[in-house]
């Protein structure tokens, strides 16, 4: 494309009107600093779902500096908050995650050293998720000053990713309401943007209540509310030959007694149940639940359980997504320097079953519908706005999410390199649509076309109260 003018930020070509790399690339450069120096800090603090006072304090922080509006406590939620700058449309929302894993501490090292008494660990890479969505929030702001454009950048401050759903709770007030398109990223050990769908995702909390008694000298007298969650545990494993093969179920006994000469009288366990079809989802849930009950009855003990999260499939939108494959594969992927590379061939050497190989950190992949086994809130964000998402390459390839290697890459140049690239995908892709607000349009009309006639969004978590203990 031949550059006929150059205005503030823009270039018209013989396309039309398009970004000016270089003005942008420098209103990136002069916040990395910034917001590398947050993503670290919120790293190192490492707190919990709907306990990540610190990392919302400076996430808000920064964003209050650069001149957004702050709301605060969203949806009854002390942590979330929404960011907002401009006025008028097309309003694009930027998300950002913030919360960390339970048990995974790690020090920034290719080796496996626990770190603060191991209580949580950013294993899923959302300081960085939180810090380069807040820094492409700032870039767009900055770019909608200087062209003098109308339009709103609002950044939403999302907790409790990790089996919290914040988000549901925040589209269930209706927080969503009046965007045009949501924008997000999420770190990986890849670069792409293609459409995306995921698994729908119901979780519980079963308790059951037995009787206590010696368990040597009067077992006779006690019911084992352990027997209760062991009992449940073997029939819903026996289930899994007869559920849809895509399905997912997986649990953890977080009660389970204290000494093992006293029969337990309480006991837990937590479940989470998976399928690409929330209304599957919601099938095996009630037959999980039927187990739960069966047991109770069989070992004479009783049973509750309390819904913890639900979340929605994502809802791909080519319209979107497409834009964003564009940018990404126009930019390209990470280089390692010889530092990096150093660190990266030891984390690699402690992965099992790596899918991806060294190097992969600078490609790009192809453009094509997948499919991933994980759960994310974002789904039913995605299911009442369009919204597109890239991944990026903040891990050493190969590497999982929710593990130590994935901790320690998120605290060295790894970690931020990724989070520059997305930073910059997130904001080129913002202002191409606020340079052409069809594309809302468009990308609305897919979304439209895609739930179908007469969707009634209903969460799966139902109507319960955000449950800002559960990590407790």
């Amino acid at each position: 494309m031949k550059k006929l003018i150059v205005l503030a930020g823009l270039v018209l070509t013989s396309n039309g009107w398009a970004v000016d790399h270089s003005d942008l690339d420098r209103s990136i450069n002069s916040h990395q600093q910034q917001f590398e120096k947050v993503a670290l800090q919120i790293w190192d603090i490492a707190e919990v779902g709907y306990q990540e006072y610190q990392s919302s304090s400076l996430l808000k922080e920064s964003l209050a500096k650069e001149g957004f509006r702050i709301e605060d406590n969203v949806a009854n939620i002390p942590t979330a908050f929404i960011a907002e700058y401009g006025e008028g449309s097309p309003i694009i929302g930027i998300l950002g995650e913030f919360d960390a894993l339970p048990g995974l501490a790690q020090t920034a090292s290719p080796f496996k050293e626990k770190y603060k008494d191991n209580i949580a660990g950013h294993a899923c890479g959302h300081h960085l998720f939180g810090a380069g969505s807040a820094w492409a929030s700032v870039v767009v702001k900055e770019w909608l000053t200087s062209n003098k454009k109308t339009g709103t950048i609002r950044f939403y401050g999302t907790p409790a990713e990790e089996g919290g759903s914040g988000k549901v709770y925040m589209a269930r007030d209706g927080l969503f309401d009046d965007v045009d398109v949501v924008l997000h990223w999420h770190p990986s050990s890849q670069n792409h943007a293609r459409p995306r769908t995921s698994n729908s995702n119901k979780s519980a909390k079963f308790s059951f209540k037995g009787i206590s008694a010696h368990a040597a000298s009067a077992p006779e007298k006690g019911r084992s509310a352990l027997d209760g969650v062991e009992s449940m545990n073997m029939m819903v494993n026996l289930m899994r030959e007869h559920m849809p093969q895509d399905s997912r179920i997986h649990y953890v006994i977080t009660k389970g007694g204290l000494a093992p000469n006293v029969i337990p009288d309480e006991a837990e366990v937590y479940y989470y149940v998976r399928h690409p079809k929330r209304q599957m989802v919601e099938k095996l849930f009630n037959r999980v639940v039927k187990a739960a009950k069966g047991a109770a009855m069989g070992t004479e003990t009783t049973v509750s359980f309390e819904v913890m999260h639900g979340n929605y499939s994502l809802m791909p939108n080519d319209t979107l997504q497409k834009i964003m494959h564009e940018k990404l594969s126009a930019r390209g992927g990470i280089t390692y320097s010889s530092i990096e590379n150093k660190f990266a061939n030891t984390i690699y050497q402690t992965l099992l079953s790596p899918t991806a190989q060294l190097g992969d950190q600078e490609k790009v992949l192809s453009y094509k519908p997948t499919h991933g086994h994980g759960s994310t809130d974002v789904g039913d964000v995605s299911w009442l706005v369009p919204t597109a998402g890239l991944r990026v390459a903040t891990w050493v390839p190969g590497t999982s999410a929710h593990s130590w290697q994935a901790v320690a890459a998120g605290g060295t140049t790894i970690g931020l390199k990724g989070t520059k690239l997305a930073a910059e995908i997130l904001s080129e892709t913002a202002i191409e649509i606020y340079l052409d607000p069809s594309i809302a349009s468009k990308a609305k009309q897919e979304l439209e076309n895609r739930v179908g006639e007469g969707f009634n969004y209903v969460p799966l978590l139902g109507d319960r109260k955000p449950p800002l203990d559960y990590r407790n």
